[in-house]
């Protein structure tokens, strides 16, 4: 379990460079008239994410879950992809990207990158990730429950942020920015 200590280290990790580039990102956008929408939601995202790196070493550790190497190995295929996918977004929106709804009034919607397919990248990646990290240990139950509580969460995110694009932005419709 060492070595997958490690990985969930790493995906920390990763998490807090998010969190700089965020906080970053909010100062360049409140700067230019930034509007946040979901302040709510925010701490139960914060909690749930960090729920999940948790459940995943207290479930191998406390149950003993074996490393199954068929498993392992595509789900940390997965978690690599999700990674590749979530940095992808975070380099298409460059300074409007954040970890909270935070909307520049008179900004165009960026529609380039993984943005052309789908209006919500970074949540497949969210997804992926809540699924394959704890399955790369057999944390199967962290997996299960992750996922349904993301679901709900999602859920609320998504909406709050359609609202909060569509609210600042409607009669630009998307293009590139």
């Amino acid at each position: 379990m060492d070595w997958y200590g490690l990985l969930v280290a790493a995906v920390a990790a990763e998490r807090v460079g998010e969190l700089v580039v965020a906080r970053r990102n909010e100062r360049w956008s409140r700067a230019r008239g930034a509007i946040e929408a979901g302040r709510g939601h925010y701490p139960a995202m914060v909690a749930l994410h960090t729920a999940l790196l948790l459940g995943c070493l207290t479930e191998v550790w406390l149950t003993g879950r074996p490393f199954v190497p068929a498993l392992a190995w595509p789900m940390l295929a997965v978690l690599g992809g999700a990674q590749a996918l979530r940095w992808w977004c975070i380099a298409t929106l460059g300074s409007r990207w954040n970890t909270r709804v935070i909307v520049v009034p008179g900004l165009p919607l960026v529609a380039r990158g993984p943005y052309r397919v789908l209006r919500h990248p970074n949540y497949v990646a969210v997804v992926a990730e809540g699924a394959a990290l704890p399955l790369v240990h057999t944390a199967w139950v962290t997996a299960l429950l992750f996922t349904l509580a993301d679901a709900v969460v999602l859920t609320v995110r998504i909406r709050c942020e359609n609202r909060a694009l569509d609210g600042v932005a409607p009669a630009l419709g998307s293009v590139p920015a």
